[in-house]
């Protein structure tokens, strides 16, 4: 009986020490183990050529999960993002067929994206409907306005120059993407957890009503999240359009899984109130060595999504199975 017992105490100090560690010291070392297998399974893995254009996979995705954390700490969720970026995409290649310069283009891209989530943002504050209803119902309007406006065309006719921000580098084997994702999780790390705006997230995530009555303008703060989450997916639309060097409505088809693999994977509660832009960071590099590994061992992109599906269901279950056995012992 006293042998149970201590198996019981030892098994709850276990659980306990688990529960007091970072999700970010798992991912890492879940990174480092990836990483080391993939290395191990193809000699191609280590090339620095290769993992520098295998950051083109990711970047995109990388750029829309950064601001989608933080409208999920706050109890939202956009699904529509993929659909933004096909409809930023189709606004910037008509923008290009009558000549507009790579600035208005660019402005353009981002300029659809951010009335996207205007868009989205009135709906669900105005209307008091749930972010989840809306963004389903707008990622079908957005991508069929892309299906509608173009149709089975394929617009390719962008200026000189506009290539340099999906394939252009910045140093080395430092792409332009990849910079621009290291600056943009520089600024949502700061924006989270060094300022206001980013406590106003905690607060309305772990209780609206509460943060209402404490003075904050819960409504116009869950707007602005939304219209920076449409930004960002402007911006992947310009980054990705300008990597294809074409657009069709099925571009980023698909790619709402994986964005919001990103952010759930990276520590962000899928209910809200808790998650960090560290974690997120990692996650994505993560889902990158996942995703180019086993593309490098030639594994058929259906299997990819599968296992994708397998980590988002497995993050979302860990923490509830861990609660459990602790509370058992």
């Amino acid at each position: 009986m006293q042998k149970i017992t201590a198996h019981k105490n030892s098994f709850s100090n276990f659980t306990f020490s688990l529960k007091k560690l970072p999700w970010e010291f798992f991912l890492l070392l879940i990174t480092a183990l990836v990483f080391t297998l993939s290395a191990y399974a193809s000699p191609y893995f280590l090339d620095v050529w290769n993992l520098s254009d295998a950051t083109f996979n990711f970047v995109e995705k990388a750029i829309v999960a950064l601001p989608l954390a933080m409208l999920i700490i706050c109890r939202d969720i956009d699904l529509s993002v993929a659909s933004i970026i096909a409809l930023s995409s189709v606004a910037m290649g008509f923008a290009a067929q009558y000549g507009f310069a790579i600035e208005l283009i660019v402005l353009i891209g981002i300029g659809v994206g951010m009335l996207c989530g205007l868009f989205n943002g009135w709906v669900v504050t105005r209307f008091d409907i749930p972010a989840i209803v809306v963004t389903i119902g707008t990622m079908s309007l957005f991508r069929g306005m892309s299906y509608i406006l173009l149709g089975d065309q394929v617009l390719k006719d962008y200026p000189e120059g506009f290539d340099y921000f999906g394939q252009g580098y910045v140093y080395w084997v430092f792409s332009f993407e990849f910079m621009l994702f290291l600056v943009a999780t520089l600024f949502f790390y700061f924006l989270l957890h060094k300022t206001n705006f980013g406590r106003r997230c905690y607060a309305i995530g772990n209780n609206p009503t509460a943060a209402f009555y404490s003075g904050i303008n819960v409504k116009r703060h869950r707007l602005m999240l939304f219209v920076i989450v449409g930004a960002l997916a402007g911006v992947a639309a310009v980054l990705l359009t300008s990597r294809l060097g074409s657009t069709r409505p099925t571009i980023a088809l698909g790619w709402e899984l994986s964005i919001i693999t990103m952010v759930v994977l990276g520590g962000v509660n899928i209910l809200g109130g808790s998650g960090t832009i560290a974690g997120v960071f990692i996650a994505v590099f993560l889902m990158g060595i996942v995703t180019f590994g086993l593309g490098l061992l030639n594994v058929p992109g259906i299997v990819m999504s599968i296992i994708i599906g397998g980590m988002l269901i497995s993050v979302i279950a860990t923490p509830v199975l861990i609660r459990k056995f602790s509370q058992r012992s």
